[in-house]
């Protein structure tokens, strides 16, 4: 098992810098919108619902690295999938993502404890109780929120964000064990192949309602299995020079395309083919170095985002909750929208690297430590690194 720590790429920080800013974008605009602002004067309003309103991709674009990176530190920690060490993936990944996460819930269920709009369970005309945060809350930390989503719609501002983190977290649960029930590598593609073609068809059977083709199990799967090929194929393929550059420009052009193309009316296969784009982006970065423009000074702002993505994820919405108590829409004026989103960005990256610096990794570490493999004197890597 390799024990050194694997280093940061910081082309794929890059990647999810620009993935959580079209989040952020998101969020922010169906609070405050961009129409009346400056910016809404510069872009005709068809290109500016464009830009802002399919941040959706931006999530399908995170779960495409996460596949990819979670099989990269697999392979090259124990060697193969099928040598997967079960018990030190789930309390390393459980150490990295709990900490933060039980953080986030638990201010969001104290705010609406006191009833506070936006934090309580009266989203979308629903008037749930306070008490229905144990169900609630209890579904974020259980992985099972978009299934309860799927069932009651949408209910509470702040936790319905975290819908994606029940995917991710249930890949996180099956992966270890299907690399070990499966064993060989070509029934681990295989079942990454299925992933694929499922994926299609359930968001075909379902194109009327987004809570199912957009935060279904079955319509998110389909991006991790490509990220996932793409770390197998990445690790026994390599391209360089030319062929790598083309590559990235052309995965690169075939995603702004794809996006500017956008949710509505390409249900069934949009999901499909930005993820498509984002693997071909991956793969290209891990044969290249960490220079060029994407790892200049003047992208290290796009990249520190990418790094603090996670924290960046949960802590938003509960600055956009609390934002929204203070000033509505309306209250905005034409000249404060632009600088109030700005603020908002800023805000949030800055509270996601204090409880980073000084929270979460904080536990992190010391639960790393706790866990230490004592027979050999070394230390068994968190499965954070790119992850």
């Amino acid at each position: 098992m390799n024990t050194n720590p694997i280093g940061r790429n910081a082309k794929i920080d890059f990647l999810r810098g620009v993935a959580i800013l079209l989040v952020l974008i998101l969020h922010y605009a169906l609070a405050y919108g961009f129409r009346k602002s400056p910016l809404g004067d510069l872009i005709p309003t068809p290109w500016l619902k464009t830009l802002v309103f399919n941040g959706n991709y931006g999530v399908t674009i995170f779960f495409v690295i996460s596949g990819f990176l979670i099989t990269v530190h697999s392979i090259n920690r124990w060697g193969e999938l099928k040598n997967i060490n079960l018990r030190s993936f789930y309390i390393y990944r459980m150490a990295r993502i709990l900490p933060s996460l039980l953080l986030a819930v638990s201010i969001i269920v104290a705010a609406g404890c006191f009833d506070l709009p936006y934090f309580n369970n009266t989203d979308d005309g629903k008037n749930f109780p306070a008490s229905y945060f144990i169900v609630a809350a209890g579904s974020v930390l259980s992985f099972w929120h978009n299934a309860l989503m799927a069932s009651v719609g949408y209910f509470n501002y702040c936790l319905n964000v975290y819908w994606s983190l029940s995917v991710e977290e249930m890949f996180y649960l099956a992966f270890p064990l299907a690399c070990l029930l499966l064993r060989k590598t070509s029934l681990i593609i295989a079942l990454c192949m299925t992933a694929m073609i499922i994926g299609p068809i359930y968001r075909s059977q379902h194109t009327e309602n987004e809570i199912y083709y957009m935060y279904g199990y079955l319509a998110c799967f389909d991006a991790i299995a490509i990220g996932c090929l793409t770390a197998i194929l990445a690790s026994r393929l390599k391209v360089n020079g030319p062929a790598n550059q083309a590559l990235t420009l052309i995965s690169g052009l075939a995603l702004i395309a794809v996006y500017l193309q956008g949710i509505g009316g390409n249900e069934v296969f949009g999901f499909t083919l930005i993820a498509l784009s984002t693997a071909g982006l991956l793969f290209a970065f891990s044969s290249q170095g960490n220079h060029g423009w994407m790892t200049g000074r003047l992208t290290a702002w796009v990249r520190s985002l990418g790094k603090y993505s996670y924290e960046i994820y949960l802590f938003h919405i509960i600055i956009l909750a609390a934002l929204r108590n203070v000033v509505t829409a309306e209250q905005v004026g034409y000249y404060f929208k632009l600088p109030l989103f700005i603020a908002f960005v800023a805000l949030s990256a800055w509270i996601a690297i204090l409880v980073s610096r000084y929270f979460s990794e904080p536990i992190n570490r010391s639960l790393r430590e706790y866990f230490v493999d004592r027979k050999s004197g070394r230390f068994v890597v968190s499965l954070m690194g790119n992850g």
